[in-house]
């Protein structure tokens, strides 16, 4: 098997070979990049729209690079926001229902610190596994002190003798997030697949795990990605609304 970060460096190869000119991101008065989007709102309206994702994959690593430096502290100022939440239950979680997180790789803003916290207060946490690139994840449980085995990529990830769980709520890493909720991701479709597999049985929370300056002002969204329910930054957590926008920020 192949950890979530080996699939998408394979993915990101393959991408990098047919990489072509797409529209062209733009600034707006802040600084932050955005997208021409005919009418506004909605899916992109043009079939380039990989192209365009693609390129704005390029931009947004090194915005993620420039976020992480300028953020030290960040992982755990995220787990004092999540567990602020939680306990205030601003983001619901039943007591006991298992979690999914992820190993950071390179600068993604680091879960660690939140996760040790959840498997304190009895959540199960479990770490992506890619058992098919054309497959959803299934998550291992993890525990603090486990033994992650290699995956690939100087990566690592649960045992395979580890048990499966089912998450309730998943922390998920991203490239770029807008305040619709839309999450630009690595290019291989894995966490679409694995949120269309869980949204069929039940109604887990999705929540984007991202520096601040990894927002953007606008994503191109297709008709297979899904919506984040919650935004987690070191300074703020957005809610989502029912309507794709920001229905509530608590700083």
């Amino acid at each position: 098997m192949v950890s979530v970060y080996g699939a998408h460096l394979l993915w990101q190869a393959t991408e990098d070979l047919y990489r072509s000119t797409a529209i062209a991101a733009r600034p707006d008065p802040a600084g932050n990049l955005t997208n021409h989007r005919a009418g506004g709102g909605g899916f992109l309206v043009t079939p380039d729209i990989d192209d365009e994702k693609e390129r704005l994959r390029a931009e947004a690593k090194g915005r993620r690079g420039a976020a992480a430096a300028a953020a030290s502290g960040a992982g755990e100022a995220l787990c004092r926001r999540l567990i602020a939440a939680l306990d205030q239950g601003t983001i619901p979680l039943a007591p006991g229902a298992a979690v999914s997180a992820y190993w950071p790789k390179g600068d993604e803003l680091d879960p660690r610190p939140a996760m040790a916290a959840l498997v304190a207060r009895g959540h199960p946490i479990g770490l992506p596994v890619v058992v098919a690139r054309a497959a959803p994840l299934v998550f291992r449980r993890w525990v603090p002190g486990d033994r992650l085995e290699p995956a690939g990529f100087g990566l690592r990830e649960p045992a395979a003798d580890r048990p499966e769980v089912t998450p309730a709520l998943l922390l998920v890493p991203l490239l770029a997030f807008d305040r619709a909720g839309t999450r630009l991701g690595y290019g291989g479709g894995f966490y679409d697949r694995t949120l269309a597999r869980l949204q069929s049985a039940g109604r887990p929370l999705a929540v984007g795990v991202a520096y601040a300056g990894q927002e953007l002002s606008e994503l191109p969204r297709g008709p297979r990605d899904r919506t984040l329910d919650w935004i987690l930054t070191e300074g703020e957590t957005i809610a989502i609304g029912g309507e794709g926008h920001a229905a509530a920020v608590l700083r």
